[in-house]
């Protein structure tokens, strides 16, 4: 067996074997497979495809490749959350807490944000003290004591993914439904959770605009966890708008905060995906017998408190402050902020995601490439959301700008506004705005 063959039966769209892929994925970790090789070979993949046996066989090459974890809580059945990430997706900061004072025990890693798309460690690193890179050990014994923690990716965990993202990311194959599924499965298998919670992005704000990916993704990934016996869920939801008010890492966990003692005043479209998320989670593992009955018990662990202060405790074990209010006071501002207004009366029809991300980077929240440094207080906080009418005035975001950027506040708000469509009254009728929860799989 040698690469070349490989390579060229891939080219000509043959389904390899399992043990053609391991060669290829072993020999690359080994140094035996070379970087261009493998370039290739994920060039052929996403033009010829894969079968869902090469697609098993490719996650469990990258599972085993590192540590796998293997952990439990005795009478609690545990579960993981990953989502494909979007614009303003702060999800995780108000679903984990959440269930973990519902009794799901959670072991949540996440990573870093690239492109227009925010990372979850990003956003924690913006408060004082928070540790995310807990030893496996001390993560582990933190869910057994708190029920809950949140961190930074292993680097043991799939470390043969690692590789191939690198690549991936440098050959235009990112966007591959089975490059993109063995890699999220790989991570989440290894992980050890008894069940697998997806949040899949539609839209142009997420890295699968176009519905049909999105689902194939998401059956993929839930055919993959039934292949290894862990039941895998996904939701697919919208992602042509911001998520929530704020985009930008600190802007991010104030309005996490916010929402968690405030939950009742919540952006709507927010507010309606964390209560699926949770009830979800609760039914996958058998705290309620269905999903409506999950968001009644998602109801009450916010509205009592009970999610605001489990996630306070979180952040206190992790070295941060100690309290929720602890956590907004000590939350770093950008020096200088902008005000937009609306330039006419209307309807907002549009806020354009992926413009919203992109202009969030451009101010200093977001990375090009891996090693940009990013600043925590960056970025935008909208004042209103789709199908809400404004008056010539209002105000439809504030801008929160590091001080080099002083001089681009003007190209700033022309962005801002050429992200905002607003129908002129009287042209187009306010009406409700989308569901943010387009179905659910598995």
């Amino acid at each position: 067996m040698n690469a070349y063959d490989i390579l060229y039966r891939k080219r000509q769209g043959a389904c390899l074997t399992p043990e053609e892929i391991g060669f290829l994925i072993q020999g690359h970790l080994q140094g035996h497979v070379p970087d261009y090789q493998i370039a290739a070979w994920l060039m052929a993949v996403c033009l010829q495809g894969m079968d869902f046996d090469e697609t098993l066989a490719l996650t469990r090459q990258m599972r085993d490749s590192g540590q796998k974890l293997a952990w439990s809580v005795p009478g609690k059945i545990t579960l993981d959350k990953h989502s494909t990430g979007g614009v303003g997706d702060k999800t995780t900061l108000v679903v984990i807490p959440a269930l973990a004072a519902c009794g799901v025990p959670v072991l949540k890693m996440s990573g870093r944000g690239l492109g227009h798309s925010g990372g979850t460690v990003d956003k924690l690193e913006a408060i004082p003290g928070f540790r995310t890179t807990l030893s496996v050990p001390e993560a582990l014994a933190q869910v057994q004591r708190t029920g809950a923690v949140l961190i930074g990716q292993s680097a043991e965990l799939a470390p043969a993914d690692k590789k191939l993202y690198a690549l991936r990311d440098v050959t235009a194959t990112v966007d591959c439904i089975p490059l993109i599924a063995s890699s999220i499965m790989s991570k989440k298998l290894a992980s050890g959770a008894q069940r697998i919670l997806l949040d899949v992005k539609v839209g142009n704000g997420g890295f699968l605009p176009a519905y049909e990916q999105a689902e194939r993704l998401a059956q993929t990934c839930v055919a993959i966890g039934a292949a290894e016996g862990v039941a895998t869920r996904a939701v697919l939801s919208r992602m042509d708008t911001p998520l929530g008010y704020a985009v930008g890492n600190a802007l991010e966990v104030r309005e996490a905060v916010q929402f968690l003692l405030n939950p009742r005043q919540a952006e709507p479209a927010l507010r309606t995906l964390c209560l699926e998320l949770i009830a979800q989670g609760l039914e996958m593992t058998g705290v309620v017998p269905d999903v409506p009955a999950g968001r009644m018990e998602a109801e009450r662990a916010l509205t009592s408190g009970a999610a605001a202060a489990k996630f306070a405790e979180i952040v206190a074990t992790q070295g941060g402050p100690a309290t929720c209010q602890d956590i907004l006071d000590s939350l770093p501002q950008a020096p200088i902020t902008h005000m937009v207004r609306a330039p006419l009366a209307g309807t907002v029809q549009q806020i354009d995601a992926r413009a919203i991300g992109l202009l969030a980077r451009d101010m200093g929240a977001g990375r090009i490439v891996k090693d940009d440094p990013i600043d925590l207080t960056a970025g935008i906080t909208l004042s209103v959301t789709v199908q809400q009418t404004v008056r010539a005035g209002d105000p439809l975001a504030t801008l929160h700008v590091r001080a080099q950027d002083q001089d681009h506040i003007a190209e700033f708000e022309r962005r801002l506004l050429d992200a905002c469509t607003i129908e002129q009254v009287g042209s187009a009728p306010a009406s409700a705005p989308p569901d943010p929860v387009i179905a659910v799989l598995g």
